[in-house]
């Protein structure tokens, strides 16, 4: 046990999972009750992570323990049920905030602990239900209703300022040309400190655990202080890029005009509105025009609370969706973020992301890793998995919902109205990486065919009989038809299988 009190002296408990380690999960403690922070391996063992995704948990919460001073009891256990147990802590004196998993919740109401409603997000999983009701699950509509209940850039009268809900067609620029990054001010990275250093001298002892990616310098906050200083430096430097450029690839610029707040938001060191009031309040004064302020706040009380709330409402059986019969298991090169492998430009390039950060922006994660995911046919609760281990962000609620419905349409259409699948055409257009490429995005055939154009229309040909009546699919099947080489494409990609292309 590091730090705390002993058991025989112990009042209250408040569990806090590592995934809820901001001030909103414990400022209702009352002085005597402490903080109770479990690092567990088992949950390691059980899956294999990426190595900087085991490092800022960690840290996460041993950087918790250390600001608590005192409060937090803070354990190395196998299992936070055997950590409860070598403190003498009987479960059903400690209090918990909902978890955020399926399998996390049972647990704790099996243990008998007082559950307290979720937070970290904006809305209450049965208020939402209750919105909700028996219509179609529409973000537009959802968005607005946010924006509409929690006051965010409208008018007295409900609508929005401008008379504008939504920028998104504006904010799809293609990344500028002749340039390497988009020429704004490197992030300001976290300083690594003696937590660091202790974490990660530990896992270089883990022997026992299967983890993925390079080591690498810590990118992203893993402590309050670190969480509000990200966001002060996204909205004072980049904020005002982020809406014209939020869907545009660079090669030599990771993080574009990215937030790089996923990951403390998903560790719960930062709550959404004050994420949102950060931006509103960047608007108001001036420095940032309304497309960016609105694209974030899309990003924050739109996407990320319909993920959260889709993942409750659509049910645990969500998670086994495969409408498309997708079981082509996942290849070792890319559960092993092999980018060295693969001489596909955009795909090397999105797992390298991953492998040297745990971190990628979401088109490549959707458009780029996902789209290749969908059109060779990976296995959607492997392919989710992946991304939750892969990824410091990625959690069961995050990635259930964005990859079984939106990256892999395995659910049938129920998150979106078609397949993400790019061709080589998006990818040349919203991508620098085509033009040097060993691969053409205009070609179908032959070995300089783009493994992306190809996969295009092979996956259009796998899925006809699923897909040929969604009229969003109307154009392209009609261009399907029209192939000449149709049945010499089909065959290539038939014969490139499982090979990294």
């Amino acid at each position: 046990m590091r730090g705390g009190a002993g058991a025989g002296t112990i009042v209250g408990v408040r569990l806090l999972f590592a995934d809820q380690l901001g001030p909103h999960f414990y400022a209702d403690l009352a002085d005597d009750e402490q903080v109770l922070l479990v690092e567990s391996r088992q949950a390691f063992r059980r899956r294999r992570a990426h190595r900087q995704k085991a490092h800022i948990l960690l840290t996460a919460l041993r950087r918790l323990a250390r600001d608590l001073d005192g409060r937090a009891i803070h354990v190395s256990a196998p299992s936070y049920g055997e950590a409860l147990a070598g403190l003498g802590i009987d479960p059903r004196e400690v209090s918990v905030v909902d978890p955020t998993s399926y399998a996390a919740r049972r647990w704790v109401r099996e243990q008998g602990m007082t559950v307290l409603p979720a937070r970290g997000f904006t809305l209450g999983e049965n208020d939402f239900q209750q919105w909700l009701g028996a219509r179609r699950p529409i973000l537009e509509d959802f968005y607005r209703w946010q924006r509409r209940r929690l006051g965010i850039l409208v008018e007295p009268d409900g609508e929005p300022e401008s008379g504008r809900w939504n920028y998104d067609a504006d904010n799809r620029l293609p990344p500028p040309k002749k340039q390497r990054t988009l020429g704004l001010p490197e992030p300001a990275y976290p300083a690594e400190d003696s937590i660091d250093a202790e974490v990660r001298a530990a896992l270089d002892t883990w022997d026992d655990v299967v983890l993925v990616g390079d080591d690498g310098p810590r990118r992203f906050a893993s402590g309050r202080a670190e969480a509000l200083a990200a966001l002060d430096d996204f909205v004072t430097y980049r904020l005002a890029s982020f809406g014209p450029y939020e869907d545009a690839v660079l090669e030599g610029d990771w993080v574009m005009a990215h937030s790089l707040l996923s990951v403390p938001m998903n560790l719960g060191l930062l709550d959404p509105l004050e994420v949102v009031e950060a931006v509103v309040d960047a608007y108001r004064q001036g420095g940032v025009p309304l497309q960016s302020a609105e694209a974030m706040v899309r990003q924050v009380v739109g996407w990320r609370e319909w993920a959260w709330q889709l993942y409750w409402a659509l049910g645990e059986e969500y998670a086994d969706g495969n409408a498309l019969g997708a079981t082509t298991p996942l290849p070792d090169w890319f559960a092993d973020l092999d980018a060295d492998a693969v001489q596909a430009a955009c795909l090397s390039s999105g797992l390298r992301d991953v492998r040297d950060r745990g971190w990628s922006h979401h088109i490549v994660r959707l458009m780029v890793l996902g789209s290749w995911a969908l059109q060779r046919g990976y296995e959607p609760r492997q392919t989710a998995a992946w991304y939750r281990d892969s990824f410091l962000d990625g959690y069961d609620w995050v990635m259930v919902t964005n990859v079984v419905g939106m990256a892999l349409f395995a659910d049938g259409g129920r998150m979106a109205t078609k397949p993400y699948a790019s061709g080589g055409a998006y990818l040349d257009r919203m991508t620098d990486h085509c033009k040097g490429c060993v691969y053409s995005p205009k070609v179908r055939v032959g070995p300089t065919a783009c493994p992306f154009t190809a996969g295009y229309w092979a996956f259009l040909d796998r899925h006809e009989p699923q897909l040929r009546r969604n009229h969003r699919l109307a154009q392209p099947y009609a261009g399907l038809s029209r192939l000449a080489d149709r049945d010499e494409l089909v065959a290539q990609e038939q014969a490139r299988g499982a090979s990294a292309p």
